[in-house]
């Protein structure tokens, strides 16, 4: 106790000399969150040095010094593992991360030059960095909070596309034989959980996003627990709401209702009230050409997701998560992924199709007066910009290597610049491949416009 009062202290002087930041960094699965921490740090390590930053005036200006890592303030949060990181993008040949499942933490002490030197100011500056890592599956289960079971149960069924519904159909064949108001059997219970999490997983590695409960996802230190062995229940639809009310304790429809709450209670709302008020500025992590490279379906699953996940940042007075929470994010930046697997050109569309693909949480959030930024970025460089020549005529193209190994010259194909319609999707002919990192020769890694996200994200802190 005394340690946490210890450290909470320290970390509200620190704030109130403006000497702390916590940077909370998400994204849904695939979206880079693990290349994005590790580039940031491995930039700001080599600030002043081999990294190119020319977008952040701090370093631009030779006033970013560069930054090291230090213990991190709460003792109770993994690492982020960095290190292992660095060595999967060092081996040979040249491998990706291993992506975090969890919330990790990191802390970077940045020393600076401020802009303006007075005489009581010393020469040097030093920012505390906290950075966060979590996964956004966890922000999807925000609106449980504005659930009962019943209402869940309906809901999560209701409207749900034929892809989606087929990777259901196992789970769904066995849930539907359960009679509501029969005594729960804990094994049978569990079993049907386990399939309805596959399920979800399933359809998470088929390219869907918007999956609730995140946590049967990312179980963690849960996985088994009872916490996890609720889901949905087919015959809901038709069961009067006054008769369920009467079902005894121990009915499958009671019990499930029960761990549906301990879930809300004990796993949704502890996250935002003990990690996510805490947060000071966010960004999110799109892999929107993951979505296209899926087909329709799948990329309209991404806009749910995305349209769900942004209600964390609606902090207007009506929301909920401003009852409930009081959050305090100050700043928020929107980035799509893997610029590099697109041609330079197609760069400004990719960013305005996460515009679009935000359109709405964008307006709400600026209505707020939160300050919102989308951009698009390349954490890690993969590829190499090309262009070929063929009967005069100059066509741009990428070079990298698969993950299979084969180096290609390829043209990706275009980005719409909206959202895409019926037509788009009838004559598209895109094919957004995945490429290893590319060999490493010391020094920091290449990169495209993260020096923007973190310009957007700390640099008014390193004046």
């Amino acid at each position: 106790m005394r340690q946490s009062l210890t450290r909470e202290l320290t970390n509200l002087i620190e704030r109130g000399r403006d000497r702390q930041l916590r940077l909370a960094v998400t994204g849904l699965s695939r979206s880079g969150k693990t290349a994005f921490l590790t580039s940031l740090v491995n930039q700001l390590r080599h600030a002043g040095l081999e990294a190119r930053l020319d977008l952040m005036p701090a370093a631009r200006q030779g006033r970013l010094l560069g930054a090291r890592r230090v213990s991190q303030p709460d003792l109770g949060v993994p690492r982020f593992p960095y290190d292992q990181a660095m060595a999967a993008l060092d081996s040979e040949p040249p491998r990706w991360p291993e992506p975090t499942r969890g919330i990790s933490e990191l802390r970077l002490s940045i020393r600076y030059r401020p802009a303006r030197r007075g005489l009581l100011r010393s020469e040097t500056a030093e920012l505390n960095l906290d950075l966060f890592d979590y996964p956004g599956e966890w922000l999807l289960d925000l609106p449980l909070l504005g659930h009962d079971y019943l209402s869940w149960s309906r809901a999560m069924l209701a409207g749900t596309g034929e892809q989606r519904r087929a990777l259901l159909a196992e789970w769904e064949r066995v849930a539907a034989v359960l009679d509501p108001a029969a005594e729960a059997n804990e094994a049978e219970l569990a079993d049907t959980a386990a399939l309805y999490a596959h399920s979800l997983q399933a359809a998470r590695e088929a390219g869907f996003a918007n999956l609730q409960p995140g946590r049967f996802l990312l179980p963690g230190d849960l996985e088994g627990a009872p916490v996890l062995q609720f889901f949905p229940l087919p015959e809901l639809a038709e069961t009067d709401d006054a008769v369920l009310a009467k079902l005894p304790p121990e009915s499958v429809y009671a019990t499930l209702a029960a761990r549906f709450r301990h879930y809300q209670q004990h796993i949704v709302r502890p996250f935002y009230r003990d990690h996510f008020r805490r947060f000071d500025r966010q960004i999110v992590l799109v892999d929107v050409l993951g979505a296209l490279n899926a087909g329709p379906e799948r990329f309209e699953d991404l806009s749910q997701a995305l349209a769900t996940l942004m209600q964390s940042f609606d902090y207007g007075k009506r929301s909920l998560l401003s009852r409930l929470f009081a959050p305090r994010i100050d700043k928020l930046a929107i980035a799509a992924t893997k610029a590099d697997h697109v041609t330079p050109e197609q760069h400004a569309n990719l960013s305005a199709l996460l515009e679009a693909l935000l359109a709405e949480p964008l307006q709400d959030l600026r209505y707020a007066n939160v300050p919102v930024k989308a951009l698009s970025l390349a954490s890690i460089r993969a590829t190499e910009a090309h262009e070929v020549s063929h009967k005069s005529e100059r066509t741009p193209a990428l070079r990298g290597i698969t993950l299979e190994g084969e180096e290609v010259l390829v043209f990706p194909g275009e980005v719409p610049a909206k959202l895409p319609e019926a037509e788009f999707w009838a004559r598209q002919g895109f094919d957004f491949r995945a490429f290893r990192p590319a060999p490493r020769e010391g020094g920091a890694l290449p990169h495209i416009r993260l020096d923007a996200a973190l310009d957007w994200l700390i640099g008014d802190k390193l004046q």
